[in-house]
Formats: structure tokens, sequence, C-alpha cells
């Protein structure tokens, strides 16, 4: 008689632990659905740069580029001073920066935007201002900005004006 308990225990808990597994086995793919659905923990994903489907044909809009160097002795100039492109139109300018010292120096660019609201439209997909930047001596570099204008930009808008002005990171020197 205590032989047939023992079993019928050990088939109840067998089933429990088949059930069990069951159950977190399939928690995984619904956990994955519930996080995309919610849209947490992405953090390993990168987001889409912006695509071309809203290119507004009919518009154009001029961007004039400036450069400053502030307290450097670095060239810095922009290889053109202007384009015209339509808002949604993923788009590409190069800046070229020159060291004059006989040191590496270390320095980070910061954009302002004329008028003040534009730099709301201005959107960088990839920009030489998101991280410092450490020249050698005497070394000349293209850094390039990739940019799109926001369609929605208002229409009284057709020129916008963008400087990035270098500015030396204290107590860097040329560590990078």
């Amino acid at each position: 008689m205590k032989l047939d308990q023992n079993q019928k225990l050990f088939a109840r808990l067998a089933v429990v632990a088949a059930g069990m597994f069951g159950f977190g086995y399939a928690l995984v793919p619904f956990y994955y659905q519930i996080c995309a659905a919610w849209g947490v923990n992405s953090l390993g994903q990168v987001p889409e740069a912006p695509a071309n489907t809203q290119v507004d044909t009919a518009r154009r809009v001029t961007i004039e580029f400036d450069s400053n160097a502030h307290g450097l002795p670095w060239r810095f100039k922009p290889m053109v001073n202007h384009m015209e492109v339509h808002p949604g139109q993923v788009a590409t300018v190069e800046y070229e920066v020159h060291n004059e010292r006989a040191v590496a120096v270390t320095a980070q660019a910061v954009p302002s935007y004329g008028p003040a609201l534009a730099g709301e439209y201005f959107k960088k997909v990839e920009c030489f201002c998101f991280t410092q930047q450490t020249l050698a001596p005497g070394e000349t570099r293209r850094l390039p900005v990739v940019f799109v204008i926001d369609p929605k930009l208002p229409k009284d808008v057709n020129t916008i004006a963008i400087s990035y002005t270098f500015f030396e990171v204290a107590g860097r020197g040329g560590k990078g």
C-alpha cells in the first residue's frame, strides 16, 4: 500500500514539474512579445536613420555653413558655403580642419542655428560634433555632417544658417 501511494505521489509531482517546465519555456517568447509591444528592453537596438520617404520636392531650403575655432590654432572651414536641399532629403556636407599647433589638441564642436527655431528642424544623422576630436600636430582631416531638414519646418523659413565652433577641451591636451 505504501508503494502504491509513493507511485501516485511521484506521478503527480512529475506532472507538476513537467507543467512548470513547459510554462517557463513558454514565457520566453511571451516576454519578447510583451517587450516589443510596450517598447521596453530595447537598449541594444539602434534607431533607424531617417528615410527619404517624406521629401518635399516642391520646396527648397538654402543651408548656409559657417565655422569658427575659438582660441585654437586650427584652420576650420566648410567645403561649401551653402547648398539647397528639399525638406526630407538626406544631405551631406564636409568641413576641413587643420591643426597648426606643434602638439596634439583635443576639441569639441558646438553647433548654433539661425534662426534659433531651425535647430529643432535640423536633424543630424552623423556629425563630428557628437564626439571630441583630437588632431595630431599638423594633421588635416575632413569631417562630415549628414543631415535632414524636417518637412515640418515652417513654410516662411527659406534659409537656415548653421555655425560650428570648436572649443578646446580643457585638460585633455592630445589625449583622445
